[in-house]
């Protein structure tokens, strides 16, 4: 197994969050041994994060610096690198519905997460909104 191999399986699969929780994060360091940042879900146990799940709606798309900027039902977050995502072109239009996975590169004032991975769920969107915060609730019970 290649070292970027051996480090992928360690990671954490990626944790459901709303824009809020992101902004109350507070960043991991080397006492705690690891990288990342922690949140406090309604549980008021902590849990590490580095990969993210988060979806919303695109409300700017800045080309020019290869965001788009998204808004949920708790505030707004920026999305980097959308240019360097497979198949995430379509994504790329406002008013459209997506999820993204990504790395958290910021906290404050303004969540931003790097994308690794986009998706348009524009389709069934009125779906994906209704279910959203109970996806995110009930994967936070379970990881803590």
């Amino acid at each position: 197994m290649q070292a970027d191999e051996a480090a992928e399986a360690k990671r954490p699969p990626p944790v459901k969050l709303l824009s809020g929780q992101l902004r109350t994060a507070q960043r991991r360091g080397p006492a705690d041994g690891e990288d990342g940042f922690v949140i406090r879900p309604a549980t008021g146990r902590s849990l590490p994060v580095s990969l993210v799940w988060m979806q919303g709606t695109v409300v700017e798309v800045r080309p020019e610096r290869n965001s788009v900027m998204l808004v949920d039902e708790t505030g707004t977050f920026a999305v980097q690198g959308v240019h360097n995502v497979p198949r995430g072109k379509p994504c790329l239009s406002q008013g459209k519905y997506v999820m993204v996975m990504g790395v958290i590169t910021a906290v404050s004032p303004e969540p931003v997460i790097h994308a690794v991975k986009m998706a348009d769920l524009s389709e069934l969107s009125g779906v994906h909104r209704r279910m959203w915060k109970l996806e995110v609730e009930e994967l936070q019970r379970l990881l803590t």
